[in-house]
């Protein structure tokens, strides 16, 4: 069986198609961002998300057939995110799989979004230990690149802790493969905001544009990251709540009451922290004004660029934001490899959209190589939400036939483990 899946993603601004053979070779991946929507308000608005999706979902797949030189016959199932994500984008997702599936008579097999994070670094291991030009295999090139070691060689699969990092999620997962199908168990995430999530309202607060974390990341460059002493406290266990879930938005999609504190991760207390620095320190109200004007004003350039953003900050903001950025990559790191020294794992995966950040690649992997420990991120395409992702992760799931049943429908919490 090739195993051509045609994966859907639609669960929160991206409307994204792609086709993935065999759950290891990506042949065509086409994505409709909803930034310019988005941006003049600071943050999605799922209104808005669902009806671009509504309109980007036919021309996306169309696209990603064309790149691929395919037709609907050609294909062997079609996957879709079934969650979690946005109830009414995931509903346009899932409305046109199911309706392609039944028209096509294709099997229809649906996809947790976090573990098509996870699938998207699995995919690049994959794809970049694959022959190129009948030389031999290629190796993700930042290893190389931050690190200046020797390439190690691609192994094959093993257990492996798995960071998935985003605007809505910080979580950790321990996969183990298991006959051809991987299952994973929560060992740690985030009792409140999501670390791409504090990035983006941090940046918002400075007045700087959306989507925060890119911005940020170009900006810290410019800033000393040690300028602001930035901690993260020990989160404790609630002794007065016997053991039951703590009332956070964190445990709607996953228990937290069991998991070790060690392991659990805070970002609401850094993005106050921030606040309070902005206020007693009375950087300049007219700096942030100008600052979002040039990211939403009436005449703001279609696409600002870094020197336009390096202009209107001043050198305390960007020490601000050095330190921000830097202290949120020291908490994750901290945990991450707490956790995979507890667990005994040699290898860690670190995805989601803030894997795209360069000093969270660039620390993470000078700290793997210390350590002896192999980390692997996606390339930036696969870092942020794609439909590749989702097809590699269904692929499991046609060998053994675990398809979806005819009432699916859109679970805007749906956990990933146990």
């Amino acid at each position: 069986m090739p195993g051509l899946i045609l994966g859907i993603e639609s669960s929160c601004d991206e409307t994204a198609a792609a086709i993935v053979e065999g759950g290891e070779r990506t042949l065509a991946s086409a994505v409709a961002s909803q930034i310019p929507t988005h941006a003049r308000y600071g943050g999605v608005v799922p209104e808005l998300a669902s009806r671009e999706h509504l309109r980007a979902v036919v021309p996306v797949v169309r696209a990603a057939l064309a790149e691929a030189h395919l037709n609907f016959a050609d294909l062997d199932a079609i996957a879709v995110t079934s969650g979690p994500g946005l109830a009414g984008a995931l509903l346009v997702g899932i409305t046109y799989a199911k309706a392609l599936a039944f028209a096509q008579n294709f099997p229809l097999i649906a996809v947790n979004h976090l573990e098509g994070h996870i699938h998207a670094a699995l995919l690049n291991e994959r794809e970049s230990a694959q022959p190129q030009d009948g030389g031999a295999p290629s190796f993700p090139r930042f290893f190389a690149e931050r690190v200046g070691e020797q390439e190690p060689q691609p192994t094959p699969d093993e257990p492996a802790l798995a960071l998935v990092v985003s605007g809505g999620h910080t979580h950790l997962y321990l996969a183990r493969p298991v006959h051809d199908s991987w299952t994973y168990n929560l060992i740690g995430r985030t009792v409140d905001d999501a670390a791409g999530e504090a990035f983006d309202k941090v940046a918002k607060l400075l007045g700087l544009g959306y989507p925060g974390g890119p911005w940020i990341d170009a900006l810290s460059l410019h800033g000393n990251p040690h300028a602001v002493p930035f901690a993260f406290s020990q989160i404790k266990t609630k002794v007065h709540l016997g053991g039951k879930p703590a009332r956070t938005k964190a445990a709607k999609s996953a228990p937290i009451a069991n998991l070790d504190p060690h392991f659990m991760f805070s970002f609401s207390g850094i993005k106050t922290a921030v606040l309070r620095y902005v206020e007693l320190h009375h950087l300049r109200p007219e700096a942030e004004s100008r600052r979002e004007a040039l990211f939403t004003g009436p005449e703001a350039p279609i696409k600002p660029t870094l020197q336009d953003a390096l202009a209107q900050c001043e050198p305390q903001t960007l020490d601000l934001i050095a330190s921000f950025q830097h202290a949120v990559v020291g908490d994750l790191m901290k945990k991450t490899f707490a956790a995979a020294e507890s667990l005994g794992v040699r290898r860690i995966l670190v995805t989601g959209g803030v894997a795209a950040n360069r000093e969270l690649r660039s620390r993470f992997a000078a700290e793997g190589s210390a350590r002896g420990l192999r980390i692997s991120f996606p390339t930036l395409a696969l870092s942020t939400d794609n439909a590749a992702m989702i097809a590699a992760a269904a692929w499991p799931r046609l060998l053994a036939k675990d398809f979806a049943p005819a009432d699916l429908s859109a679970d805007p919490s749906l956990a990933l483990g146990r």
